[in-house]
């Protein structure tokens, strides 16, 4: 055997080791980086998403409540365009559905952008739908993205600072759940008063 050979043979198994491993990390490091997302509620998400567009420079973060929402959960703006936005906390991908609720809310919400917000992906033809619709899609990579952008400024860990913003976003969702028994009150109230 020469010395090409022997090169191109240790060049391939190199390529081959590299691609293996590339493989792993890829198959190992999915959307949901340690399976983060797995035990959350979906208001626990929304404001877990809420804090992380915060940390990322969105302002006038606000959650819409628990309820009535009109599939709308929340509303943002950045460098003057609001944005109006649908969370998903799912366990697999997902549908048209939230691509509908987003781009109703958004007109509803008078935003200039609907968003929908996954620690998934999403579905052909969801993506396709959204496309049609001008729906932005935030999937999982993205959110995952996100985190690491926030955290590698600060010098945190993505584990402490999923577990900062964790803890901020479960006292808010006591708050907003506390909003949204008051809202539903105020609906029934409003709906005596109208004869229904």
């Amino acid at each position: 055997m020469d010395i090409k050979t022997t090169i191109i043979i240790i060049i391939g198994i190199v390529s081959l080791a590299l691609l293996a491993a590339w493989f792993w990390y890829m198959r190992n490091h999915s959307s949901d980086d340690d399976g983060i997302f797995d035990d959350m509620e979906g208001t626990e998400f929304e404001q877990y998403c809420a804090e992380l567009l915060e940390a990322k420079g969105f302002e006038n973060v606000e959650m819409t409540p628990p309820s009535h929402d009109y599939g709308i959960d929340i509303i943002a703006d950045r460098d003057g365009i609001s944005y109006a936005i649908q969370c998903k906390c799912y366990s697999d991908s997902v549908g048209i559905k939230a691509i509908q609720e987003a781009y109703a809310g958004k007109d509803y919400y008078k935003a200039m952008i609907g968003a929908v917000m996954t620690n998934q992906s999403f579905t052909k033809s969801a993506r396709e739908f959204a496309d049609n619709l001008n729906i932005v899609l935030w999937d999982g990579d993205y959110v995952m993205g996100l985190i690491h952008e926030v955290a590698l400024p600060e010098k945190k860990s993505m584990i402490d600072l999923f577990r900062n913003l964790r803890r901020k976003s479960y006292n808010q969702v006591s708050e907003n759940n506390d909003l949204g028994s008051k809202n539903e009150e105020t609906d029934t109230d409003a709906d005596k008063h109208m004869g229904q």
